[in-house]
């Protein structure tokens, strides 16, 4: 990026005069004092820790100019370049949005209880393939991180996937107001967050939020195999598409799917010859791949770059990545999040990859559930049978209830470990594995199983 200093205040609504340093130029924009690149403009902001603590910091990491909020003015930095505002995240979103209408890209904005983030990995695949695209990096998906992504954004720009997550209502709305959709995806509804919105029904209002602030001639895309939303969706006057696995109603659909170990093969019903690969297992994955299509039918992407992409997608870390252990153990990492809808999936899918050795699942707590948690945590039992997976191990405290659904109703051998004694696992692990195997791990990321993938690779 390249703006001036007299256009971030004006964006901001600056509190001071800033004339002296007016055309200053910044080049990007960072909240860590540990990220920040020479012509850097560094946004403290208020949490756990105050970022006006770290102004010295973020000077000598090359920040040219910084935003202060005005009740920390007697901390203000001297002779530098400070503009004043009443709040550093406002801020922040403001010059986010200045910056969005100044470049004006096509934002296609994806949210969902499952899958959001593989979906905007597929989508800025296919739409990477005729124009310059920029995507949410990793899990930047809230009120800091999307104004952080639309900032990252090049001048040449022409699309902007970006991923929107939700943990109370009124988020989306927020957010869809703030990057204003061409298209606003919504990939599925599942149990994510239960514990806040008490029920899939208020679970599906809210994330039809993410079309409040959809421009005039928007697209809502959306899964059509989901009743919530067909509901939802013949009310909002606005173009609107569907895919979904099954034929009915739906614009987009799969046929002729054939799973692999590493990968899933399909075609559809727009292109009823062509095949298209994704590089992912299990056919909720073949979903995802149906919205990005429907992105690039939109778009006008050529068939041929649409298989291409699907292809090759470089897909964010930890969402069903297969990794290899020095012992030659195949390990799929799922780690980063989890719910009982991922959870059936993905186990449902790793009990189907074909192996010589057998089969581990490693599951941890997933939160936020709130009164159903222990039932939601039993039930994965159905997808845990005894002629597919061989040993379980379990992480946490309202997996125990899935103990001792699997201890009641199988012969299949499960540990339950503390979230703390992970290393008490992974010893467990390393004993227990063969070159043969496989082992699945999955749990909500407070559990924090990146920790046990860690080790196994070492």
């Amino acid at each position: 990026m390249k703006i001036k200093l007299s256009e971030v205040a004006t964006a901001v609504q600056a509190t001071n005069n800033i004339t002296d340093y007016a055309t200053v130029e910044i080049s990007s924009v960072a909240f860590d004092s540990r990220d920040l690149k020479p012509g850097a403009l560094f946004i403290p902001l208020v949490a756990e820790n105050d970022g006006h603590d770290f102004i010295e910091d973020a000077k000598r990491n090359g920040a040219t100019a910084t935003l202060w909020a005005k009740d920390h003015i007697e901390t203000a930095p001297k002779d530098f370049p400070v503009i004043l505002v009443n709040d550093t995240l406002v801020g922040l979103q403001d010059l986010a949005r200045f910056y969005l209408d100044k470049l004006n890209p096509k934002v296609i904005a994806v949210t969902g209880s499952n899958g959001k983030t593989t979906t905007k990995d597929l989508i800025a695949a296919v739409t990477s393939t005729q124009y310059n695209t920029i995507k949410t990096p990793e899990n930047f998906n809230n009120e800091i991180g999307a104004p952080i992504t639309i900032l990252r954004m090049e001048k040449s720009t022409e699309v902007l996937v970006v991923e929107l997550g939700m943990d109370r209502p009124g988020q989306l709305d927020f957010l869809s107001k703030l990057v204003k959709p061409d298209i606003a995806i919504i990939t599925m509804i599942g149990e994510a967050h239960i514990e806040f919105f008490k029920t899939r029904d208020k679970i599906a209002d809210a994330k039809l939020e993410i079309t409040h602030g959809m421009k005039e001639n928007g697209l809502f895309v959306y899964n059509g195999d989901e009743p919530l939303l067909k509901e939802r969706a013949q009310s909002l006057n606005i173009a609107k598409k569907t895919f979904g696995l099954t034929s009915q109603d739906n614009d987009l659909y799969p046929h002729d799917i054939v799973p692999d170990d590493y990968a899933t093969t399909f075609k559809t019903n727009q292109w009823p010859e062509l095949m298209f690969t994704i590089p992912l297992l299990g056919e909720y994955n073949i979903e995802n791949a149906l919205a990005a299509l429907t992105i690039g039918i939109e778009l006008g992407i050529s068939p041929e770059n649409l298989q291409i992409a699907l292809r090759n997608v470089p897909l964010t870390a930890n969402r069903t990545q297969w990794m290899q252990m020095h012992s030659g153990t195949r390990v799929l990492s799922d780690v980063y999040n989890s719910n009982p809808t991922a959870a059936k999936e993905v186990l449902k899918a790793f009990s189907r990859v074909k192996t010589t050795g057998k089969r581990f699942v490693v599951l941890g707590d997933m939160l936020e559930l709130g009164d159903d948690s222990l039932a939601l945590h039993a039930n994965l039992a159905k997808e845990i049978k005894e002629n597919e997976i061989d040993g379980v191990y379990l992480v946490g405290e309202d997996v125990r209830a899935l103990a001792q659904e699997l201890k009641t109703t199988t012969n299949i051998p499960v540990k339950v470990y503390n979230a703390n004694d992970k290393q008490t696992l992974v010893a467990d692990l390393a004993l227990q594995l063969t070159a043969n195997d496989i082992i699945l791990l999955k749990a909500s990321h407070g559990i924090h199983l990146e920790q046990v993938v860690h080790e196994l690779m070492k």
